[in-house]
């Protein structure tokens, strides 16, 4: 089991690059094709960096990390600016152990921290584990988009899945145009 679940290092980046590209080459989880480099994931780090954006990391007993979390910008447009996408990856040996709902919860901790209201999940339809995982963290499915991408030689259908960060917070008041 994990010993602990952390913000994540630069250190940390060839191991969550692992992670990331064995979910690419053997799972419908990540719907790209072709592996990545170092520097797309330092790309990556930085971005969500300078967004406030958190990586958090499951680290095991001897150090390694197992697993990892983000959340990013749903959408690039103000209105959306309180909802946010997540991903939880965990290390192929170490899933069906428990890492994903505690990286999820320390997630959904982080995301309320960041004055966001509305987590939104996009899962391959046919990955009952993670839909699973996301309805006993609380999330409610509010979408199905048959056929939508593809990977593996076939069509894969998505699933949205979203949680309400702030149940019954009156929305903010609109920002005012500048003239």
């Amino acid at each position: 089991m994990t010993d602990l679940i952390r913000d994540a290092l630069p250190a940390d980046l060839p191991a969550v690059l692992a992670i990331y590209n064995d979910a690419v080459l053997n799972t419908t989880a990540i719907w790209n094709e072709q592996p990545v480099d170092l520097a797309n994931r330092q790309a990556w780090f930085d971005a969500r960096a300078a967004q406030g954006y958190p990586i958090l990391v499951a680290v095991d007993a001897a150090g390694d990390v197992v697993g990892y979390s983000s959340f990013g910008d749903w959408r690039p447009f103000e209105g959306f600016r309180h909802t946010v996408e997540h991903s939880v990856y965990v290390r192929a040996d170490q899933r069906g152990k428990g890492l994903g709902p505690l990286l999820m919860q320390a997630l959904i901790k982080r995301a309320r921290t960041c004055d966001k209201h509305m987590m939104v999940a996009a899962i391959e339809s046919g990955n009952a584990a993670s839909i699973q995982l996301h309805l006993k963290t609380g999330f409610v499915t509010t979408g199905q988009m048959p056929q939508v991408g593809t990977k593996f030689g076939r069509w894969l259908d998505l699933t949205f899945m979203q949680l309400d960060l702030s149940p019954g917070a009156s929305a903010p008041a609109s920002q005012a145009p500048t003239s």
